[in-house]
């Protein structure tokens, strides 16, 4: 091979570097000349052949053409890359004057809503909050509260148990913390007691196995059932309109003595729908709890916050408001 063919192949390797128009045809090119297949490479696999001195003097101008044609390469490949990443720029390029795009800001969820609402009433007439655990033992949950062992509340078709044989269950009310405030502190006592409680109760439009309760609890002496009622009927009015109205129909509940369901007065067929039960506390818990039931009195009462939800904003069922559907949380 002479400085003729040499210069050829330069020749060659340096036109199609030059016509390659993006880095995929420049690759090609590479291969074709510098390449294992290359004439170059051929052409130094040749060179064992050769003599001595013929081996020197092809041998030193393959590797002038190598440097050369791995330098244009070089050259080229670096100006298609500066081309190619300006036009991937100009393509990708965002514009920072436009208006960004809206996000929607976060709210609480329906139910903690309603729960706020709720308190807040009992928080401007003097209420102070109290929580305590979910998992209870059997003598907060039920014992002190004037549930016997044999109440069909205990069995474990209402009740959930975490641990049957030390009788720790997942409460199934908020009484449990009136219980607690009341072994803590002597009258007056005015608490209201949000939470989760846990029924074993099977899935539909109207159960669901966990809900949330707001029940409270006033003890000092001299209260009565007309200090219950004037209490609910602000809460009904605060809660749903001035023109509220509440009736208490008797009921029965093992820890209030006498006991009532109270309904608040709506547009609707009967013209009244249920919100709570309440009652006076029975002075058998009061003096289990070690308060004089000689001397003090007290009321209490239990608020569905479900019920009160599904009342106010027209929910027809009680799975929507657990769901987590972004449609129908954003709706509130």
């Amino acid at each position: 091979m002479d400085a003729s063919e040499v210069d050829a192949l330069r020749i060659a390797a340096l036109a199609a570097f030059s016509a390659a128009t993006d880095s995929g045809d420049l690759e090609q090119a590479r291969i074709d000349h510098l390449g294992r297949r290359s004439p170059l490479a051929l052409a130094q696999k040749q060179l064992g052949g050769l003599t001595d001195e013929e081996r020197r003097r092809v041998g030193a101008l393959l590797n002038e053409l190598k440097t050369a044609i791995t330098e244009a390469f070089d050259a080229r490949h670096l100006e298609l890359g500066s081309v190619e990443l300006s036009q991937r720029l100009a393509s990708e390029r965002l514009d920072l004057t436009g208006p960004a795009r809206r996000i929607r800001p976060g709210r609480p969820h329906l139910l903690t809503q309603v729960e706020a609402e709720i308190v807040d009433v009992f928080l401007g007439m003097g209420f102070s909050v109290a929580e305590g655990p979910e998992v209870e033992s059997g003598r907060f949950n039920f014992d002190l509260l004037n549930i016997p062992p044999d109440h069909p509340a205990r069995g474990t078709m209402d009740t959930i148990y975490v641990d049957e044989d030390a009788d720790i269950v997942l409460r199934t009310h908020t009484s449990p913390v009136q219980v607690r405030t009341m072994l803590a502190q002597q009258p007056p006592i005015a608490v209201v007691c949000p939470g989760r409680v846990y029924r074993a109760d099977a899935v539909d439009a109207t159960h669901s196995p966990v809900f949330t309760q707001v029940e409270g609890l006033l003890v000092a002496e001299g209260i009565t059932m007309a200090h219950l009622r004037g209490t609910l009927l602000a809460f009904a009015k605060a809660l749903f309109g001035d023109d509220r109205e509440v009736r208490l129909r008797p009921s029965f509940f093992p820890f209030t003595e006498p006991s009532a369901e109270v309904d608040v007065s709506f547009e609707s067929a009967s013209g009244w729908l249920e919100i709570l039960g309440s009652g006076m506390v029975d002075p058998a818990v009061l003096a289990g709890c070690g308060i004089d039931p000689e001397r003090y009195s007290g009321f209490a009462f239990g608020i569905g916050v479900e019920r009160v939800a599904m009342l106010r904003h027209g929910v027809a069922d009680i799975r929507d408001l657990y769901d987590a559907d972004a449609r129908f949380l954003a709706a509130f």
